[in-house]
């Protein structure tokens, strides 16, 4: 079964349920742009990168004395990526870019990564590291290397980790030591570089933290420096991989360890504000892994899908005596539009991220900063959390071949289940969603959301049809859901901060439960008013009230777990337990 990019799906997404088109600045962008360039990432996507996931996943990479050699195929389909121009859509035209919209961009990337991930997170990790290079780079290197990246010639990679470090970027000890000419020496291992080493392009920029002479302890003591492959001259820099993960998933994807033994450096930003630059990369990947979730979902429904309508079993209620396809059984077609409904909803919720991110970038929006920002955690772990569970789903609908490879459903839930990991592990986004974004300005930026969510409601149910109406009603009871358990968040943080925190990942999983239905609305309302294509919006109101009906009926009953306190995961009695 081949991909194809659900075009409709993600145009909806975009100019319905994230107001794309309420941008006052778009650059060139109207809607016959969008429609080029959307169809133009999908047919790339469909005939040129996912006929290579299978193939690749089965034959995986080469550590060859420091080099690592891709699956066949890779190093074309990167070439033909490249040279549309794909990786600089969003990027500033000084540079080469074309200055579009980042929610464009990142509508491009589902695809993308939806055709075949293990690919995606190369040109992925090269978009972080322009946002920090043109964020907190100097003119000099911006301009050295600035064009190479946007036009695909060069690759970026984000060097965090280290063996004894893990999470704990305070913790780490790779060394920058400076020189007569302004450049510094970087000394150390990193691990978990993804696309650390290949052979897609001639050269590799790495983003990489490390500690100056004298720094001060922790994280406020960490620098971000500029660390490449070749250097200016062509000459091979101190830096190579000195080995390859063994992964569960992702098996065309490098991930290296890598050791700098006096590579040459150059600083970005300041000294010991390394964290805050790299955060600009971060954040630009966590929306990004957000959307691998969105995106092997995608991939997983689609073939769930196809064997559904191929598979003959059991005799359908009220069908012919006969093997029926199981797309005719209930609990298929329940699975199906779990898939289908949730895969949506996260779609939206990554795209209204990245609109809100352009409002702020484009329109120095403080209110949209704001938006962005809180919903950066919910977009990477909702969404992440959702992939692997419709990737499950894909394999439960294959039944026995769903466990066998040759089924093909299995690549996607090993390839899913990285990405709630990545990028600060989901637990970590849901601590920063209760300690920080909501704590910043005392829940404002929530407290406008849900205030969205009610307003949408109360249009619902005005429109006097009772399948609007009732999702309205659903939608209307989360919003209250999600306002009790915000106040609670709130109210305990200034007590006891543990209280917040033992309910944080439920509280995350609501706000997502809840933002999501809230953009279906949205969608759906926004797309009655500007009339259009019917039949998808008939299809989408009836995605809506599926998820109305299956995750925003069961929002009340996650207070209890959002509530649930520290003292139930401390009881001195879980010590019988060895916890």
């Amino acid at each position: 079964m081949s991909y194809a990019a659900p075009l409709k799906d993600i145009r909806f997404a975009l100019e319905h349920c994230a107001d794309l088109w309420s941008l006052s600045q778009r650059g060139d962008l109207d809607s016959d742009l969008l429609t080029a360039i959307l169809d133009g990432a999908g047919a790339l996507a469909a005939e040129t990168l996912a006929p290579l996931n299978a193939p690749g996943d089965r034959q995986g990479l080469a550590l060859e004395d420091g080099a690592v050699r891709t699956p066949p195929g890779f190093r074309d389909a990167y070439a033909a990526f490249a040279e549309a121009g794909w990786q600089g859509l969003a990027a500033d035209a000084r540079y080469g870019g074309q200055a579009l919209p980042g929610a464009v961009a990142l509508a491009v990337f589902e695809m993308i990564h939806s055709a075949n991930m293990a690919f995606g997170l190369a040109p992925m990790l090269t978009l972080g590291a322009i946002e920090a290079l043109s964020a907190h780079g100097d003119e000099a290197l911006k301009a050295r290397y600035l064009p190479k990246l946007i036009a695909g010639e060069w690759t970026g990679t984000m060097n965090l980790t280290e063996p004894q470090a893990g999470s704990d970027v305070g913790a780490l000890k790779s060394k920058a030591v400076p020189q007569a000419d302004g450049s510094y020496r970087i000394s150390g291992q990193k691990i978990y570089i993804t696309w650390g080493e290949h052979d897609l392009t001639d050269n590799i920029i790495h983003l990489v933290l490390a500690r100056t002479p004298n720094a001060p302890e922790g994280s406020k003591g960490v620098s971000l420096f500029l660390v490449p492959k070749h250097l200016p001259d062509g000459a091979r820099n101190g830096v190579r991989c000195i080995g390859l993960e063994r992964k569960m998933g992702i098996h065309a994807s490098p991930t290296c360890t890598m050791l700098y033994e006096d590579a040459a450096g150059w600083l970005i930003g300041e000294e010991n504000r390394g964290l805050a630059c790299m955060f600009t990369m971060m954040n630009a990947a966590r929306l990004n892994v957000g959307l691998q979730g969105v995106a092997v979902a995608e991939a997983a429904y689609q073939k769930a899908l196809a064997f559904a309508r191929e598979r003959k079993q059991g005799r359908a209620e009220g069908g012919a005596n006969e093997p029926a396809p199981i797309i005719m059984h209930a609990d298929v077609r329940r699975m199906l539009l779990a898939m289908k409904a949730k895969t949506q909803a996260g779609r939206a919720i990554c795209y209204a991220t990245a609109v809100a991110a352009d409002r702020a970038r484009l329109e120095d929006c403080a209110a949209s900063k704001a938006r962005e920002d809180l919903l950066t955690p919910i977009a990477k772990a909702w969404c992440t959390d959702m992939g692997v569970e419709a990737a499950s789903i894909g394999v439960q609908v294959h039944g026995g071949m769903g466990f066998v490879e040759d089924g093909g459903a299995a690549q996607f839930y090993r390839d899913a289940r990285i990405a709630p990991i990545y990028e600060g592990t989901n637990g970590i986004q849901a601590i920063d969603l209760v300690g920080r974004k909501l704590n910043a300005d005392g829940g404002a930026a929530m407290q406008t959301l849900i205030e969205d969510a009610r307003a949408l409601a109360q249009k619902a149910r005005q429109t006097g049809r009772f399948a609007m109406e009732r999702a309205g009603e659903r939608l209307n009871g989360g919003a209250e859901a999600l306002q009790q358990s915000t106040e609670y968040i709130l109210s305990v943080s200034r007590n006891d901060r543990r209280d917040a925190l033992a309910g944080a990942s439920a509280y995350l999983k609501l706000a997502g439960d809840v933002i999501g239905g809230a953009l279906l609305t949205r969608g759906v309302l926004s797309a009655e008013k500007d009339g259009g294509d019917s039949a998808n919006l008939t299809a989408q109101q009836a995605l809506l009230g599926f998820y109305a009906e299956t995750v925003l009926s069961e929002a009340p009953s996650q207070l209890a777990a959002i509530r649930i306190g520290a003292a139930a995961l401390f009881d001195p009695a879980l010590e019988e337990l060895d916890l």
